[in-house]
């Protein structure tokens, strides 16, 4: 399936999103959520004020978002999900570390960055894999 990456990042006011691969798609909000639906809203109007010849071959039949977030936009974004102290079991990292990247006065180095989203994936494997 056709893949339109995304970009979510935070700006000095608002969080910005972005269709890394579609020119003239863009987004913004006070959330990572609100830019989350602002470019989902800005694909929607993108396809309907557009004439066919004009629309993106990826955006045209199925295709998928996937979203690529900087590390404090990702950790704020799953503020309400995950606890620093949660984020810490999994991932290793210490949650004053972890706090550190969210509010945006650190960057993790590449290596942290993969703690994280490493961990992540694991735990929605096993997630998916849970039957009740």
């Amino acid at each position: 399936m056709k893949q339109v990456q995304i970009v979510i990042e935070k700006t000095i006011n608002h969080y910005s999103a972005y269709a890394e691969n579609v020119e003239g798609i863009y987004g913004a909000g006070d959330t990572p959520a609100e830019a989350k639906q602002s470019i989902l809203d800005a694909t929607r109007l993108f396809k309907k004020y557009n004439k066919a010849q004009n629309i993106p071959a990826i955006l045209k039949g199925n295709y998928e978002l996937v979203y690529r977030f900087d590390a404090e936009s990702l950790l704020n974004y799953y503020k309400k999900v995950f606890t620093n102290s949660g984020l810490e079991r999994i991932t290793g990292i210490n949650q004053r570390q972890l706090q550190h990247y969210s509010s945006g006065l650190k960057k993790p180095r590449p290596a942290q960055k993969k703690k994280i989203q490493t961990a992540l994936h694991q735990l929605g494997s096993e997630l998916m894999a849970i039957v009740l």
